[in-house]
């Protein structure tokens, strides 16, 4: 493990002058290293134990704080279902599955552009702008009068909420080396479930709202809203863009920190859009493979999000209990998501921590489908280890983030990745159809089904990485370790196909 680095350039014998000539593939970061005046000699005393929990402090609230407000505005849907919603907006049939569905069909269209923007715009001033608009969209669904104008805000809400996971993707991937980045991904993910435990308690207070003109619903979303916009500001005035903005790092710790994520050979900034790279992504297997891991454990996340409570309702519950009774979830998908992001940076094997966070919800989804009606305590068993699952995702894209180079390449690849997921949360929900009520044994199935095949999915991407390595180790030609390198050569704003020196983690 990495305890008291320093960092050490000894073996750079890159004169101040070498490699000035800037072109449209440099990046920023190399930018940045031949103007300042720190040299790497100074950058080298730097201890990056103490500069890492600097950044730490700095960078992962916000990070949580965005994740968290998203998903509970994204469920909040789903705690209103019980809190008379359906009744007061004239829901019928399979009116609620739509609004849900609607939701993501929104999202996946909007990652299209993202996917642009994110390589042209700052990303930490989008991040904020779009959770900003977000929040005033959810404190506009307390007016919603009936299914068209709900089904208008949940389509507005699934635009904004579109930016959320590439964006934090390239965040994360920015501050961090590949090891560090899966605890990191993992902190900011628990807000999932830090959500679905207050947002629990949140319906149940809300709950106990007794003014017939604004039911407790309707202030739900209103508060939430607020709370959103907050959060959108703050991250619009606090978080940085990349290292190179950070106005709480000395130009020291910036030329430290840059020194040492070279080592991703992923980049940090580049806004030039490459038509070259994005025909890439298309002819990728592992971006293909990767996509793939993400629509299947979102088909079961999709169903447990929108429907947990509603499930739990039908085994007899009241709706406050029901939505107490559904925070447990939460605390299943902290501690998975902790286990693994720990677990991948101390062992690596992403591959097999996937496998892993699957068996749980293979059995959760066996005991939802399986168990007999009067078991209570089964049933609730098999909904809270289904949300294992919910440590599936950042798992994919710290993956991805650690494995996909070249500045619009990974924009391209995070916003498929997004579309992957939304593409999921659409298929989960779909199979939650009215006719089925009450067991919705055919969705319990699909938890069942698709972890599984998440499990065997893994395997697949881990044999082709393997081969992959294999066939470069091979070749010929021995790869130049990060620290051969010049300045120049870490920042080349290549793909990790173009790379001959890249090697990809599994």
């Amino acid at each position: 493990m990495e305890k008291h680095e320093r960092l050490d350039y000894s073996s750079e014998q890159e004169s101040p002058q070498e490699n000035l000539r800037i072109t449209q593939d440099t990046d920023q970061a190399y930018e940045f290293l031949i103007k300042t005046h720190v040299s790497s000699e100074t950058a080298s005393h730097v201890n990056l134990d103490v500069l890492r929990r600097k950044i730490d402090w700095h960078i992962v609230p916000i990070m949580f704080c965005c994740y968290f407000i998203q998903f509970l505005d994204k469920v909040s849907l789903n705690y209103s279902a019980v809190m008379g919603l359906n009744k007061d907006l004239n829901l019928t049939g399979n009116d609620f599955t739509n609004v849900g569905t609607a939701f993501f069909v929104a999202y996946v269209i909007a990652e299209i552009p993202n996917a642009f923007l994110l390589n042209k715009l700052p990303v930490a001033k989008w991040l904020g702008a779009n959770v900003l608009l977000w929040g005033i969209t959810v404190a506009c669904t307390a007016a919603t009068k009936d299914y068209s104008t709900l089904l208008a805000a949940r389509i507005f809400l699934g635009i904004f909420e579109a930016s959320i996971a590439p964006s934090l993707t390239i965040v994360s991937s920015q501050w961090y080396t590949k090891s560090e980045q899966a605890p990191r991904f993992s902190f900011w993910y628990t807000g999932v479930g830090i959500a679905q435990i207050l947002g629990g308690l949140i319906s149940f207070a809300f709950q106990h709202v007794s003014n017939p003109s604004f039911s407790g619903w309707k202030a739900m979303f209103v508060t939430l809203g607020c709370v959103t916009v907050a959060i959108g500001l703050g991250t619009i005035l606090i978080l940085p863009d990349s290292p190179i903005d950070a106005r709480f790092l000395s130009e020291t710790e910036k030329t430290a920190l840059l020194h040492h994520v070279a080592v991703n050979q992923t980049g940090i900034v580049n806004r030039r859009f490459k038509i070259k790279h994005t025909l890439e992504v298309l002819l990728d297997p592992q971006i293909w493979l990767l996509i793939l891991l993400m629509i299947l454990p979102s088909s079961s996340s999709g169903i447990v999000t929108n429907y947990s409570a509603t499930v739990i309702r039908n085994f007899g519950y009241t709706p406050p209990i029901a939505a107490l009774l559904n925070m447990p979830s939460g605390v299943v998908s902290i501690a998975s998501t902790l286990v693994a992001g720990f677990g991948i940076r101390r062992t690596s094997n992403r591959w097999a921590w996937l496998v892993a966070i699957c068996v749980p919800g293979i059995i959760g989804g066996a005991l939802m489908s399986f168990m007999p009606e009067t078991n209570h305590a089964g049933l609730l068993a098999g909904v809270y280890l289904v949300n294992a699952v919910i440590a599936s995702s950042p798992i994919v894209y710290q993956w991805a983030a650690s494995n996909v180079a070249g500045q619009t390449k990974r924009t391209t690849s995070f916003a498929l990745l997004s579309i992957g997921f939304g593409i999921g949360s659409i298929i989960g929900p779909q199979t939650f159809q009215a006719k089925d009520a009450p067991q919705y044994i055919p969705a319990k199935i699909t938890v069942l089904a698709t972890q599984a095949a998440t499990a065997l999915m893994s395997v697949v991407l881990f044999s082709y990485y393997l081969l992959v390595n294999w066939h470069r180790n091979r070749s010929g030609r021995t790869p130049q370790s990060v620290d051969d390198m010049s300045d120049a050569e870490k920042w080349r704003n290549l793909t990790d196909k173009e790379n001959p020196d890249f090697r990809y983690v599994f």
